[in-house]
């Protein structure tokens, strides 16, 4: 099977992906590696920019200074129209079976092609709208061509592969979607694992049970709940099981640090000191925690079930296709209190050979469900049918 490789940035070029792209370029880059293989090739194409700079600039001031109120440039019509253009004139020189988009609908909206098109993707955009902080203030104009948009794009791809069962069912409701062109296949961890139960036993052995230690990670501190986090190691403390809490990627909005937490901005996975060190906090952690108020299927709650530790998080977005109550972590509702978490985390770590069972649950469910190899296979099979 050949695979034209479609993205807005180069997937090859880390550096072409804004800071707020990054979890779409990880995703993107580890799905064109695990296609690879003696049977499937990919052909990466990719666009340069667009031609209407000044006219979306203008488009952009007008709206904030008028209107206070955002406009994106990715959801002007003329915009993914000429993505559209550089797009099928690079698939007119390629050898392809199928059209695969690994991000989100923008560079294939407006996309006409007589091969299968297939989109994989973590949610529509839509369901954004008021959901992320940077999808809250959005003008109009912006939010009508998004809507038309994602509609035309999604009616026209022949296949739909969600991250959650959540992103799935908003594309049928939003939509009209069919059910029937719709698979669910989560993006997994990014971290390299070649880590069996034997490893995770040895983890468990080396780890003691005490202090508790609690990992967040996370770059919106707001978003990604670590306000509730905070919560709840204090109370765990004030409780008396001695706990420590780990915050990376972004600092705690608080006036001040309790000496229980300990703050790493940033750490670069990129560099062999950082995979190291980011690998050590997941091996000494008991519990990954991410309280999120908004978010669709993180990768790094996989990423935390490699290591065998348990997801506490919320049921938002498609956080519950990822964890599963007592198999992986457990989900708690949006209106749950700190003390809701401690006692699920006091009763694991009193009875902590019902701890280790649930790690090693974690680790089998990561085996299972949330590895590239698996989701990958499933993806190049769900593909291959498409144009058999």
């Amino acid at each position: 099977m050949k695979i034209a490789y479609v993205t807005k940035n180069n997937v090859l070029n880390k550096q072409d992906w804004s800071q707020y792209e990054q979890g779409l370029w990880s995703a993107s880059y580890y799905i064109s590696k695990y296609l690879i293989d003696d049977l499937n090739s990919i052909n990466y194409i990719s666009t340069t920019g667009h031609k209407f700079r000044a006219l979306t600039r203008a488009k952009w001031s007008y709206y904030r200074r008028f209107f206070k109120k955002d406009y994106y440039n990715w959801a002007e019509p003329l915009v993914l129209k000429d993505y559209a253009r550089q797009i099928k004139r690079q698939l007119l020189k390629k050898d392809f079976d199928i059209v695969l988009c690994p991000e989100n609908v923008v560079p294939i909206a407006y996309l006409e092609c007589k091969k299968p098109i297939v989109l994989w993707t973590d949610s529509t955009l839509s369901s954004l709208i008021n959901f992320y902080p940077h999808m809250g203030n959005l003008c109009q104009e912006t939010i009508k061509n998004i809507y038309a948009m994602e509609a035309v794009a999604l009616h026209r791809c022949q296949m739909l592969i969600y991250t959650s069962d959540w992103a799935a069912q908003t594309a049928i409701d939003t939509y009209g979607i069919s059910s029937s062109k719709i698979k669910v296949l989560p993006w997994c961890a990014h971290l390299q694992s070649n880590r069996n139960l034997a490893d995770i036993h040895n983890i468990m052995t080396s780890k003691p049970s005490s202090p508790c230690k609690l990992l967040f990670i996370g770059v919106d501190w707001v978003r990604k709940g670590g306000n509730t986090a905070l919560q709840v190691a204090q109370k765990l403390n004030n409780l008396g099981l001695k706990t420590e809490l780990t915050v990376v990627g972004c600092q705690p909005q608080i006036s001040h640090i309790p000496k229980f937490v300990k703050v790493i901005n940033f750490i670069d996975k990129s560099k062999q000191e950082g995979l190291e060190e980011i690998n050590k906090l997941f091996a000494e952690a008991h519990f990954f925690i991410l309280p999120s108020i908004a978010d669709c299927t993180p990768i790094v709650l996989a990423e935390a079930n490699s290591f065998g530790i348990p997801c506490l998080t919320t049921n938002v977005g498609g956080m519950a296709t990822l964890i599963k109550d007592g198999l992986n972590g457990k989900i708690f509702s949006l209106e749950a209190s700190a003390l809701d978490y401690c006692s699920y985390i006091s009763s694991l770590m009193t009875h902590y050979s019902e701890y280790k069972k649930l790690a090693f649950s974690s680790f089998e469910e990561y085996q299972a469900k949330l590895n590239w190899n698996v989701t990958v296979e499933r993806a190049k099979h769900f593909m291959s049918e498409l144009i058999g």
